[in-house]
């Protein structure tokens, strides 16, 4: 008898109030590392009605002013009522860059932890290399349920929420309004994605439209066309706008906060999550630099044929350069012994802060490009989220017939 299950998994699109938080804080980030690669930053953000609040700690050389950051955020999102305009709907939100409260309670960071941080000597400090920004757990993982090496259930999530996000933008349907979310459930047999049983779709919309026109719509336009025809049957449901109205959204609606989508960041669920959030801190910190390498060595050990799942962990304690423990496992799905993948893994990639660094290229200003749709799972742009390479497959090979 087949082995079967379902799996859900959610994304969210820009506009959702969290993410407006992780788009500001990552927005952030870039503008002080395209002045000063050498920036600490840890910029948290909360949003609420009309209300934009920044904290956390920077130390950096960078200039900019924050608050028109931020407005350029929220225009290029359509939290704007300019954006309405020309159109037969209105923009009712009370979040809108054109009018909204701004408080910057920005500090710098800890020279404590900035000693533990800095490739320099220190008293009592363990080691004069760069050491980890924190202690914590971090995880990587990659499958080959879909061509990018995702989960299913959260790829095809994404994909309808960065399309939604397009029809938006795009202007193809101006009632659209940027507070949306997406899930998809599918079912599993023998291990492989057999077909996709629901589809949730819940978009923010402008108030003259209705509701049967907002899923006939989004029927065709969005779900139609982005979700493989063969993964879908007589069978799949589909709940589009299921409360009947969805007017008030966005910060209005709800408030947001940097760090609470961290599922939507990685793998929807199916693969663990360490517990830190990654928006708006620099490379510096593990939590966000070594997620990002386990994902980087995971891909790699999938695309190089060694496993169908795999699944890194790693640990680091604050100040200290090695990591305290590193474990590959591949869900009994592996071609290649664990072992010698572990030590091909060992031979191939260095898991120390300062060479993760310098491994991904990470000190650029290219972290809100990662912010929205997953942090991993993009092939987009590959120069820029240089963890979704397969660049290491032929080492990882080498290594492993050694």
């Amino acid at each position: 008898m087949a082995n079967s299950f379902i799996f859900s998994s959610e994304s969210v699109t820009e506009g959702h109030p969290d993410k407006v938080c992780d788009t500001i804080s990552d927005t952030v980030l870039d503008a002080c590392l395209k002045e000063d690669p050498a920036s600490r930053v840890a910029c948290e953000t909360m949003v609420k009605d009309n209300a934009v609040i920044l904290g956390g700690e920077i130390t950096t050389k960078a200039k900019f002013d924050y608050c028109e950051l931020v407005k350029e955020v929220l225009v290029d999102m359509n939290y704007d009522s300019c954006y309405a305009q020309g159109t037969d709907y209105s923009y009712t939100c009370k979040f809108d860059a054109q009018n909204f409260f701004f408080l910057n309670l920005l500090g710098q960071q800890s020279p404590d932890i900035k000693q533990g941080v800095d490739e320099a000597a220190a008293d009592d400090k363990e080691t004069s290399e760069q050491g980890a920004g924190d202690q914590g757990i971090m995880f990587g993982y990659a499958c080959n349920d879909t061509p990018e090496l995702m989960p299913a259930a959260i790829a095809y999530s994404h994909r309808l929420g960065e399309e939604m996000t397009r029809l938006r933008k795009d202007r193809v349907h101006t009632w659209l309004r940027p507070d949306s979310k997406t899930q998809v459930s599918v079912e599993y047999v023998d291990g492989k994605p057999h077909r996709i049983t629901a589809v949730v779709v819940s978009t923010m919309h402008a108030q003259e439209i209705t509701t049967p026109d907002i899923r006939e719509a989004l029927a065709k336009d969005l779900i139609g066309k982005v979700l493989p025809a063969n993964l879908l049957t007589e069978d799949t449901k589909y709940h589009i706008n299921p409360t009947g109205l969805f007017v008030v959204g966005g910060p209005e609606g709800d408030c947001g906060l940097t760090g609470r989508k961290i599922i939507v960041d990685t793998y929807g669920g199916m693969g663990r999550h360490g517990g830190g959030a990654f928006s708006g801190k620099d490379p510096s910190k593990v939590d966000r630099s070594a997620a990002y390498m386990c994902r980087w060595v995971a891909k790699n050990i999938v695309a190089a044929g060694f496993a169908d799942r795999c699944e890194l962990q790693t640990a680091y304690a604050i100040g200290h350069p090695d990591p305290v423990s590193l474990t590959v496992e591949t869900f009994e799905t592996n071609a290649v012994d664990e072992a010698t993948i572990e030590r091909a893994v060992g031979e191939v990639f260095s898991f120390k802060p300062a060479d993760i660094i310098s491994q991904l290229n990470l000190l650029r200003p290219v972290y809100r490009r990662s912010t929205n749709y997953g942090h991993f799972g993009r092939e987009d742009d590959l120069d820029s989220l240089t963890w979704e390479k397969t660049n290491k497959v032929e080492d990882l090979k080498s290594a492993a017939n050694a």
